[in-house]
């Protein structure tokens, strides 16, 4: 039996950036060859996050953006000294993870849904993992 965790990097080239990630789940999940059981998707980093959303319209992430951008704006108030209070905020209410169902050898998602790596801190080079269990 394998150990079916795998590590991906991504680099993201703006402040605030969302990567569909889907074609690097898939990979995992060819390599694994696990036809059914469950994918914990997490990120180590606490001004990003994972989080599953549409795909079929751009526009999403653009109000994505406006909408966390008007939310969570970066007060000059703040006190923490490397100036990016405004993606801690981010990502804690979006969440390091989520987790997908396989069966069948595929992942269940919604018809327009996919798996988004947001950076609200880059441009930065950035891990994810990916952890399949089988059964």
């Amino acid at each position: 039996m394998t150990d079916n965790l795998f590590v991906f990097q991504i680099s993201t080239r703006e402040k605030q950036s969302f990567t569909t990630i889907d074609s690097y789940l898939q990979e995992a999940l060819t390599k694994s060859g696990v036809e059914k059981g469950m994918m914990l998707i997490f990120c180590p980093h606490t001004t990003a996050a994972i989080t599953i959303n549409e795909n079929a319209d751009p526009d999403v992430k653009k109000d994505l953006k406006l909408g966390f951008d008007e939310t969570f704006p970066n007060k000059p108030a703040y006190v923490h000294m490397e100036g990016n209070s405004d993606g801690h905020m981010k990502s804690s209410v979006v969440g390091a993870s989520e987790m997908l169902i396989i069966e069948k050898g595929r992942l269940i998602l919604g018809t327009w849904q996919s798996v988004y790596f947001f950076d609200f801190d880059g441009p930065r080079t950035r891990n994810f993992y990916v952890k399949i269990l089988e059964g």
